[in-house]
């Protein structure tokens, strides 16, 4: 978990995502900006107003990579989210900053190991957001959807000419990018070190974790040796929701299985008293 945050709360808000109620040492969560109210690379941004209603639409989004809609690319989940203002920032449109920030989490499997380590190493950081607004509005006239003559990017008697975005009606994921539309949209830094409980903790959870992909596996394999006709992959999955006690269970059931299945064969004859045996078919150590 990320540190400074109230562990039983974020697990509380991210257990109502999850099918089974998660662990703290089963997951890992990182902050994210995910939009603000800035004009951004394509003269376009979200009136301040939306970006509470942003908020609660990105509530259970996922995150993915390069907005490309597939399972196989669902990488984080958001969890919680609030908007932070700086009023003593200031916008290109002249008003106070404000952004949106996003609590997500995702699993500490092997799979997600590299992304994580990408994450704390700042080489996956950047944002982007896909979502459908209501109203698109010309900062110069207030003509809607580009009705008026005016050119973003351009300015009018010293005026930047962009697009407001308002009234959002959905929000579809956030997306890891090379190149956020946004300047500053990305993923937080997390502040403080790691402490020496928090870090023996940490390699504990991950040594058991280890073990118990050990015994999984090990109790597959010798479940597929007692039934060849098993389906290995779905009898796996089913595995891997078994805690310790019932895997030590399965694998004493099995380990008899198979060794009724596949009897030892000793690799010294008995040689029969007072006979001659040829020496050809002794093993000899």
């Amino acid at each position: 978990m990320e540190h400074g945050t109230d562990i039983h709360t974020d697990l509380a808000l991210i257990n109502q995502w999850a099918k089974t109620d998660l662990i703290a040492d089963q997951v890992y969560t990182f902050t994210v900006r995910l939009c603000d109210n800035e004009v951004d690379r394509d003269y376009e941004r979200f009136d301040g107003a939306c970006l509470e209603e942003l908020g609660r639409l990105f509530l259970g989004k996922c995150g993915i990579f390069d907005h490309q809609w597939s399972a196989a690319g669902q990488t984080a989940r958001i969890y919680r989210t609030e908007v932070v203002r700086e009023e003593a920032v200031t916008t290109a449109a002249g008003d106070g900053y404000c952004w949106l920030k996003g609590w997500a989490y995702l699993l500490r499997t092997e799979k997600n190991a590299d992304l994580i380590a990408e994450i704390e190493g700042g080489i996956k950081k950047e944002v982007s957001v896909g979502c459908s607004m209501g109203r698109g509005v010309c900062s110069i006239c207030g003509a809607e959807d580009g009705c008026c003559g005016h050119v973003k990017g351009q300015e009018y008697e010293g005026r930047l000419c962009f697009r407001e975005l308002r009234e959002p009606l959905d929000a579809y994921e956030w997306s890891f990018v090379a190149v956020p539309a946004q300047r500053r949209a990305g993923i937080l830094k997390r502040f403080g070190a790691e402490r020496d409980e928090e870090r023996v903790l940490r390699k504990e959870a991950e040594l058991g974790r280890k073990y118990l992909g050990g015994l999984r596996r090990e109790v597959v394999r010798l479940a597929m040796l007692a039934d060849e006709g098993l389906d290995g992959a779905a009898f796996a999955r089913a595995v891997g929701q078994i805690g310790e006690a019932d895997l030590l269970e399965l694998r004493k059931s099995f380990e008899g299985r198979v060794a009724r299945l596949f009897p030892a064969v000793p690799q010294l004859r008995e040689r029969p008293v007072g006979g001659a045996t040829d020496r050809g078919e002794d093993f000899l150590v």
